[in-house]
């Protein structure tokens, strides 16, 4: 090559450059997660960079994170589960409630509960596990209501007079029912007692009669307690100690 041509060469070359500054940038690499939504922090980037707060990037990953399930406990790990939970309980409690506080299958406490249950019975303990209104409950046996009521009680006595038992009769037979119902059933004003056996917590409101507006009474599960009943399906029928005109009185005096 000539010293002519290499000098139009470099010429060239020369006019042909171009700053840094001003040459194009190269096409940015697309991440793996380009789909990703607005906001989200990309692969590599940080909580902080993609305008994500630092506690709320935290609870996104806390959502999306899939719960680790819970342990199998063993036999003998769910039996001491349920007899320290039944001891602490104030009020029957259900199967189902049991198996979500222990995160069990529910088809393994309910077989579990009655193997308990037999096997206070088979031991003879003072105490008993049984079902009463739609749960399991610890009771103590009837055989020793005596020795419990003289420690319980204490001299003082808090049984219901007979108008409260007779009015709770009538309400537990004809629930849902209203007050004057219940004083034609009786004969008498009722008024005072269905207060009583309210404060109680045997009996509670439960709406109002369509025709006249009344309230209407039915008993509690505290009632279902009290009798060791599951349902009031379970009360005895009542008809063997009825006369066979009852209601045709009760309809007379109304």
């Amino acid at each position: 090559m000539s010293d002519e041509d290499r000098r139009d060469s470099l010429a060239d070359q020369a006019a042909a450059w171009v700053p840094p500054w001003e040459r194009p940038r190269p096409p940015a690499a697309e991440p793996d997660n380009a789909d990703v939504a607005p906001g989200e922090p990309v692969v590599g980037e940080s909580p902080e960079a993609a305008g994500v707060p630092r506690r709320q990037a935290a609870q996104r990953r806390r959502v999306t994170a899939a719960p680790e399930p819970a342990p199998e406990l063993s036999d003998t790990e769910l039996r001491g589960a349920l007899e320290a939970i039944l001891l602490v309980v104030d009020e029957p409690v259900s199967e189902l409630v049991l198996a979500q506080v222990l995160e069990q299958p529910a088809e393994r406490v309910g077989p579990m509960l009655d193997e308990i249950a037999a096997g206070y019975t088979a031991a003879g303990h003072g105490f008993e596990l049984r079902r009463a209104a739609g749960g399991w409950r610890l009771y103590t046996r009837p055989e020793y209501a005596t020795y419990v009521e003289r420690f319980v009680l204490d001299g003082q006595s808090v049984r219901l007079t007979q108008a409260a038992l007779e009015t709770l009769a009538v309400v537990a037979y004809k629930q849902p029912v209203t007050r004057s119902r219940i004083s034609a059933i009786r004969g008498v004003n009722c008024d005072g007692v269905i207060r009583t056996l309210v404060t109680r917590g045997l009996v509670e409101e439960c709406g109002t009669e369509t025709d006249s507006g009344a309230f209407l009474y039915k008993t509690t599960t505290l009632f279902l307690e009290k009798l060791g009943l599951n349902t009031v399906d379970e009360l005895p029928p009542l008809a063997p100690f009825l006369p066979d005109d009852v209601e045709e009185l009760a309809d007379a005096t109304r």
